[in-house]
C-alpha cells in the first residue's frame, strides 16, 4: 500500500531508519567494480563497463557493491548546483577509472548548453504534485541529461585506452538524436542509429537524420523498436564481429547512462523530502535509475511504472508473468516497447541477485517468450514499484486537463505519466513527482489532437526543417544490419 509523506525532512527520515541489512554496501578499501547480472563475466571497471555497454555473456552490468549516500549529505544537496551533485554522485560509481578533475571537467562540459541553470527544475502544477522538468538539453529530451555526461566520458575512456569504437544504438526516438548529439563529430567513433520507419515523429526522426556529422549512419528499420533490439542484441552475441567492429552501446543498457539518471532523484528529493516519483518508461532505464538511487540510501515512497498500451512491464508487477505482446502504435512512440531490456536489471536485485536464476529465467525468455516471476521476486518488486498502463484516449485527456486547468502544454509521455499519478495524488499522496520526459514540440500532432493549439517551435528545433536528411532503409534483417554496418566501418 501506498501511503503519504509523514515530513518533508530527510534528515529527519533517515535518522529515523533502522538499517535492516549492510549487504551489497561498498568498502571504502575496495575499488568500485561492476558485475553480469548473469554472472559469467569477471568483474570490471567502470570504464571497462563504459566501452563494454552490455556484458559478454548477454546480461547487463550493475555495481558490485551499492555506494552509500549518507543523509546529511543528500540533505545537502538542496543548496548545489546539479553539476556539483552529479559530481558527488559520479564519482562513487566512476572509481579508479577517472580522476576527480577529469570527471568535473566532463560534468561541467555536459551541463553547460542547457536551457535551464539548474539543469532538472521542479515546476509545482497543483497541491503537493510536481514535474521534474528533464527536456532543457541539447534535443529536448531526458536521455540528453545522461548521454551528454556518457559522450564524454566515453571518448575521454577511449582516448586512454586507444583505437576505435562502433557504437550501435536501437531507439524508439529519444536516445538516437541524443546519441548523436553526444557523439557526432568525435574522433574513432562511429555511430549506426537504428529507429523503426515510421513510428517515430517527424521531429524525433529529423533530429537524427539531418545530422550532418561524416561518423553518423542512420537505419529506419522496417519493423518495431523492439525488432531492432533485437538486432543490436544479436550483433553483440556475434562475438567474432562484436570484436572486429569493437562494437559499443550508450543506449540505457549501458550502466553510465543509468548512474547519470539517478541524478535528478537526488536533486528532487533533497528539496521536496520523501516522495514518490511517477515515471513514464518504456525500457525500464528510467524508473530502474530511481531503484539505483533507493539501493544508495534515498528514502524514496514508490516508484510509480507508468506504461502505455505496451504494458509488458506493468503486467509483469501486476500479475506475475513477464511476457511480451504484440507492438502497438501509440501517441507516446518513445514507449512502444513491448521487451523492456532494464527490467533485467530490476529482477536481478529482486532475487537477491541470484544469477543461476536469472540466467536460467532469461535463456527460458528466449526460448518461450514468457517469464513466471517466483513469489519471492514479485514481493520484492511490490515493495519497490506500482505499475499503471494509460491508453492514448486518457494520454489525450491528460494533456487537455492539463493545458485547460494551467495553460501548461505537456508531451503524450510526461501525459501518461501524469495520468498516472493522478490516480495515486487523488488518494491523498504527497509529494508526488511527475518525470517530464521531452519538450512538447517533439510531438505537436499528438498536442495539437488533445488541445487544438500548435506548439511553438524552439528555436533548436526550427532548423530541423532546412536540414537534409540522410537515412537508409533496411529490412528486419540480421544479416542487412550488420553489412550495412561493415562496409561503412572506418580505418581506426
Amino acid at each position: 500500500m501506498l501511503r503519504a509523506a509523514s515530513s518533508h525532512s530527510i534528515l529527519d527520515w533517515c535518522e529515523a531508519k533502522e538499517e535492516k541489512s549492510t549487504n551489497n554496501l561498498v568498502s571504502a578499501e575496495r575499488p568500485m567494480r561492476y558485475i553480469s547480472t548473469r554472472g559469467q563475466t569477471a568483474p570490471q571497471s567502470f570504464a571497462g563497463i563504459l566501452l563494454a555497454g552490455l556484458a559478454p555473456d548477454g546480461g547487463l552490468f550493475l555495481p558490485e557493491s551499492w555506494p552509500q549516500v549518507p543523509a546529511d549529505e543528500v540533505a545537502s544537496f538542496a543548496g548545489k548546483r546539479y553539476a556539483d551533485v552529479a559530481f558527488a554522485i559520479l564519482k562513487r560509481f566512476t572509481g579508479d577509472s577517472f580522476i576527480d578533475a577529469e570527471l568535473r571537467e566532463d560534468i561541467e562540459a555536459a551541463y553547460s548548453d542547457f536551457d535551464a541553470s539548474d539543469i532538472a527544475p521542479l515546476v509545482e502544477i497543483g497541491k503537493g504534485k510536481y514535474l521534474l522538468e528533464l527536456f532543457h538539453g541539447p534535443t529536448l529530451a531526458f536521455k540528453d541529461i545522461a548521454m551528454q555526461v556518457l559522450g564524454r566520458l566515453f571518448a575521454r575512456a577511449l582516448a586512454k585506452k586507444g583505437g576505435k569504437a562502433t557504437v550501435v544504438a536501437a531507439t524508439s526516438g529519444d536516445t538516437g538524436s541524443a546519441a548523436i548529439a553526444a557523439l557526432g563529430g568525435l574522433p574513432n567513433i562511429d555511430v549506426f542509429v537504428m529507429h523503426p520507419k515510421g513510428r517515430v515523429s517527424e521531429v524525433q526522426r529529423r533530429q537524427m537524420t539531418t545530422a550532418p556529422f561524416a561518423n553518423v549512419h542512420n537505419i529506419a528499420l522496417e519493423g518495431s523498436f523492439d525488432d531492432a533490439q533485437s538486432i543490436v542484441k544479436s550483433l553483440f552475441a556475434d562475438k567474432a564481429f562484436a570484436d572486429r567492429a569493437h562494437l559499443t552501446a550508450v543506449n540505457s543498457i549501458n550502466f553510465a547512462r543509468i548512474a547519470a539518471q539517478s541524478v535528478y532523484y537526488f536533486t528532487a528529493t533533497a528539496k521536496l523530502g520523501k516522495s514518490t516519483f511517477v515515471v513514464p518508461t518504456g525500457n525500464f532505464g528510467d524508473v530502474f535509475a530511481g531503484e539505483a538511487a533507493m539501493r544508495m540510501g534515498l528514502p524514496v515512497e514508490k516508484l510509480i511504472v507508468a506504461t502505455n498500451a505496451n504494458d509488458i512491464v506493468a503486467r509483469a508487477l501486476n500479475e506475475g508473468i513477464y511476457a511480451p505482446g504484440k507492438a502497438q502504435s501509440t501517441l507516446s512512440p518513445s514507449m512502444d516497447i513491448q521487451v523492456a531490456s532494464n527490467f533485467e536489471r530490476a529482477l536481478f536485485e529482486a532475487s537477491g541477485r541470484d544469477t543461476n536464476w536469472m540466467r536460467s529465467a532469461m535463456e527460458e525468455f528466449a526460448r518461450t517468450k514468457n517469464i513466471t516471476l517466483p513469489p519471492n521476486v514479485r514481493s520484492a518488486l511490490a515493495d519497490r514499484y506500482t505499475a499503471f498502463s494509460i491508453g492514448d484516449y486518457e494520454t489525450r485527456a491528460s494533456i487537455k486537463k492539463m493545458y485547460d486547468e494551467t495553460g501548461r502544454i505537456m508531451d503524450p509521455h510526461t501525459a501518461v505519466g501524469e495520468a498516472a499519478g493522478f490516480r495515486i495524488w487523488a488518494q491523498g499522496i504527497r509529494p508526488i513527482v511527475v518525470l517530464s520526459t521531452a519538450h512538447p514540440a517533439k510531438f505537436p500532432d499528438a498536442v495539437a489532437r488533445a488541445t487544438g493549439q500548435k506548439v511553438p517551435l524552439p528555436p533548436r528545433l526550427a532548423a530541423l526543417y532546412d536540414g537534409v536528411e540522410r537515412v537508409t532503409v533496411l529490412p528486419h534483417d540480421l544479416g542487412a544490419v550488420r553489412g550495412f554496418i561493415e562496409e561503412r566501418l572506418r580505418p581506426a
